[in-house]
């Protein structure tokens, strides 16, 4: 079934106030939780006034569901830049290469025609939450019976810069991810088909490939040259199914 809405307990009180990978940030309900351990890449510098200060900035994610033939169902969680279009000196950049297989699943078009929500019409408040300081978990409950799907997971940095993707590559180039306040190594995406139908209780999320770097699509690219540190950003994703 193509179109499937899900209940999401999203609890907006919570703090994520985790700083390792034992202090696990849970919220919500559901007998589906998804575990995302940090890698030692999780935080990174971002540069402010003009790189004179560095601020340790954690990577936007998102997390979604989707029917086994790659439907879009619905967005489990996304961080609050994203999901609001608040980001620290973006002048109005609005980073469409940060999280751009996600947003171009959704398939909500905006006015300016970019897929990313917007300050005007953000993404609703209990699908958001602050950017976790460290690991964190989600759960939720499917409102019908779901025997397969699958749960993916977009995650990238700001200003990841390398030298297969640099800071002054161009508008044009392939290697051109938003220029100098961009996304630097392009987002990685991860995903677990889930079958509630067997006996298995947890998945692992595999790493299956990245986005578009510099926006311009929703496509999944399998070639990981020129990818460094962003492998280091999450070092585990785990699915466990309540029965």
């Amino acid at each position: 079934m193509k179109y499937i809405y899900l209940l999401l307990l999203i609890n907006l009180g919570l703090i994520f106030s985790c700083s390792s990978n034992n202090q696990i940030a849970k919220y919500g309900h559901g007998n589906v939780t998804v575990f995302i351990e940090q890698g030692k890449a999780w935080k990174h510098n971002f540069p402010l006034f003009w790189g004179i200060i560095n601020k340790k900035n954690s990577p936007q994610i998102a997390i979604w569901i989707e029917d086994t033939c790659g439907n879009y169902i619905a967005t489990i969680y996304a961080t609050q830049r994203i999901a609001t279009q608040s980001w620290i000196m973006s002048k109005g950049n609005r980073r469409k290469e940060a999280l751009p297989h996600w947003c171009y699943s959704r398939g909500v078009r905006y006015e300016d025609g970019l897929y990313s929500p917007t300050k005007d019409k953000p993404l609703p408040d209990a699908l958001t939450g602050a950017t976790p300081q460290g690991s964190f978990s989600v759960n939720f409950s499917p409102k019908m019976p779901l025997e397969k799907f699958v749960v993916k997971i977009e995650v990238n940095h700001s200003t990841d810069f390398n030298n297969s993707y640099p800071k002054l590559a161009k508008k044009g180039d392939s290697n051109y991810s938003g220029g100098e306040e961009g996304s630097g190594q392009p987002a990685l995406v991860y995903a677990a088909l889930i079958n509630t139908a067997s006996r298995q209780e947890m998945f692992e999320a595999k790493l299956i490939g990245h986005s578009s770097p510099d926006g311009s699509s929703g496509n999944v690219y399998s070639d990981m040259s020129g990818i460094t540190s962003a492998f280091d950003i999450i070092d585990r994703i785990t699915i466990c199914v309540q029965k």
